[in-house]
């Protein structure tokens, strides 16, 4: 079962702005103390996951850190041969989306980013005529949450398939769960729709995957 940390990025990661009594309604019931879900945030506040800043009506929410905070190999953790995790866990969708766009941006693309919950194309890139379109999502917080992911960002890829030209791509944190699924997806699908896979690292590099 995730621990309450967890349940708290993942839900503040769907739903910025809620405040620690909105948490705590939401995950453990109107009832409950909401001390646990304030020191939960506090702690996701000091790894770098949540940022807590005023909203418009001066209640203290939380939002989606501002940064890719930096992820320690632990133990045992599987490794790739540059030497970063292969899993990225705890990167939400704007960490993704800042690492991507920091990637794009290096080279010569020109970036148009929707943040947060934002409607429209997660991130629309051009450069000299090019344009990429690429859909984004973070790490959820469980196995069929991450399953679900994926499968409605390849939906949502393929809804916005109107341009022959453009190039088309979904973006994950490199997590194992992640990896198999799309080596799962059929060779014959890939092929056909010419979508590819940016896979994003807990250090902030990203490896395009056909």
């Amino acid at each position: 079962m995730p621990s309450l940390k967890e349940r708290v990025l993942a839900l503040v990661n769907e739903t910025p702005g809620f405040t620690d009594r909105q948490l705590t309604d939401r995950l453990m019931g109107s009832a409950a103390l909401q001390q646990p879900v304030n020191q939960a945030a506090r702690a996701l506040v000091a790894d770098g996951f949540v940022s807590r800043r005023r909203r418009a009506e001066g209640k203290l929410g939380n939002f989606p850190g501002t940064g890719v905070p930096p992820v320690a190999k632990s133990a045992g953790q599987p490794a790739i041969p540059d030497g970063r995790p292969v899993d990225s866990s705890g990167l939400c969708e704007d960490d993704v989306k800042r690492a991507v766009t920091a990637w794009l941006e290096s080279s010569g693309w020109e970036v148009d980013v929707r943040w947060g919950r934002e409607r429209g194309i997660d991130i629309e890139a051009t450069r000299e005529g090019e344009r990429w379109v690429i859909e984004a999502k973070g790490c959820g917080s469980r196995d069929a949450m991450r399953v679900s992911y994926f499968i409605a960002m390849l939906g949502e890829t393929l809804q916005r398939m109107g341009d022959p030209s453009a190039r088309y791509s979904i973006a994950l944190p490199d997590m194992t769960q992640f990896r198999r699924l799309w080596s799962r997806l059929p060779a014959l699908a890939k092929s056909r729709t010419q979508i590819s896979v940016l896979f994003v690292a807990a250090n902030g590099s990203v490896e395009q995957v056909p």
